[in-house]
């Protein structure tokens, strides 16, 4: 499991969360919280800024406020419309990512996985895995192989 990798690295990590997921699993919520990693808002139900309209993403992320109190946010895949960075500014930064690990993809290997982020992790980088049984496979392998290659690395 991620946070038994994170707790056997020393490591904290910050949690996107996705609102329908923390209702179904409050169990997995709160062992986050009560390991104290941090929590990020990532809409209820994963959806992409592209396709709605602002009032459905504005409700879409404020249903997801109501189990995660947080001034964090991340839009689902990277997508969000301009006038939706500009409203939800008002009550969340808004945190992007420089390395994707590529962990939910079948199409890559765990090697592949790995190499993608200690090839692209650079001093200050935001890096993304996924807690997810999409993922599972690439991040168990990718994930404790890259927190130690970048804690013997100094940037």
């Amino acid at each position: 499991m991620m946070l038994d990798i994170l707790d056997e690295s020393n490591a904290k990590a910050t949690f996107f969360c996705i609102g329908g997921n923390v209702e179904k699993h409050p169990d997995i919520y709160a062992d986050i919280r009560k390991r104290g990693h941090r929590t990020g808002n990532h809409t209820w139900n994963h959806m992409s800024g592209w396709e709605y309209s602002d009032f459905s993403y504005f409700r879409n992320v404020l249903e997801c406020s109501g189990l995660i109190q947080t001034s964090l946010f991340r839009p689902p895949y990277g997508r969000i419309k301009p006038s939706q960075i500009r409203g939800l500014k008002k009550q969340f930064t808004i945190v992007m990512w420089d390395v994707l690990s590529g962990d939910w993809s079948e199409e890559i290997s765990p090697e592949k996985c790995l190499q993608n982020v200690i090839k692209n992790t650079r001093s200050g980088s935001i890096v993304v895995f996924h807690d997810s049984k999409k993922a599972e496979k690439n991040m168990l392998y990718a994930l404790p192989r890259a927190l130690k290659h970048l804690s013997e690395k100094i940037f």
